[in-house]
């Protein structure tokens, strides 16, 4: 199985386990029909952004999206997955965490320079961290932003709408995706 193919085949096993019609996830998460059925039929290449917002509409990490769950209580590799791509971020999953009090995804990830991707609002109670390697980078919410240089890091809640900019160049660096708990139990928005 390809990796379009593995990656609908997860989308359509969320959905599923949580009674979801193509419809209503289309509706929850704001992504067309057509290319929700795409998606889950491995056809359609997905973005950071289509990803992420059919992830929080189910109530679950993007880790449940690109890979196959770890084993409760410990950490699986996300390498099933090699990257993603929004409109100025690309992620690699390197692993996930899970334990009793939360999920936690952790990516490589790349800001192109001069872009500035907006992220919509996660699950209630996710927090993100981004330790920079390389470059400078601009992150949080648009009216309370970070900047992080080589060797710093910024945190900040990301159940709220969010930012990655980096304005001076590419930014390379470790992003930590910190998920409550709850997530697990696929007790999505409008739940």
């Amino acid at each position: 199985m390809g990796l379009n193919e593995d990656l609908g085949r997860r989308l359509r096993a969320l959905r599923r386990e949580q009674g979801l019609s193509l419809s209503e996830l289309s509706r929850r998460s704001r992504v067309g029909k057509g290319t929700l059925s795409e998606l889950e039929s491995g056809l359609r290449n997905p973005t950071l952004e289509t990803l992420y917002a059919l992830a929080t509409a189910l109530g679950h990490p993007l880790s449940a999206v690109l890979s196959d769950p770890a084993p409760e209580g410990g950490t699986g590799s996300g390498a099933a997955f090699p990257g993603v791509s929004g409109t100025g971020v690309t992620a690699t999953l390197l692993e996930r965490h899970e334990d009793a009090a939360a999920v936690t995804d952790v990516f490589r990830v790349t800001i192109s320079a001069g872009a500035t991707q907006e992220s919509a609002a996660h699950v209630p109670g996710t927090e993100e961290s981004l330790m920079v390697l390389t470059g400078t980078a601009v992150v949080g919410p648009p009216h309370d932003t970070r900047t992080a240089g080589p060797g710093d890091s910024a945190r900040w809640r990301a159940d709220a709408p969010h930012i990655y900019s980096a304005p001076d160049g590419d930014v390379h660096g470790i992003l930590f995706v910190r998920y409550p708990s709850a997530v697990r139990g696929g007790e999505g928005p409008g739940q």
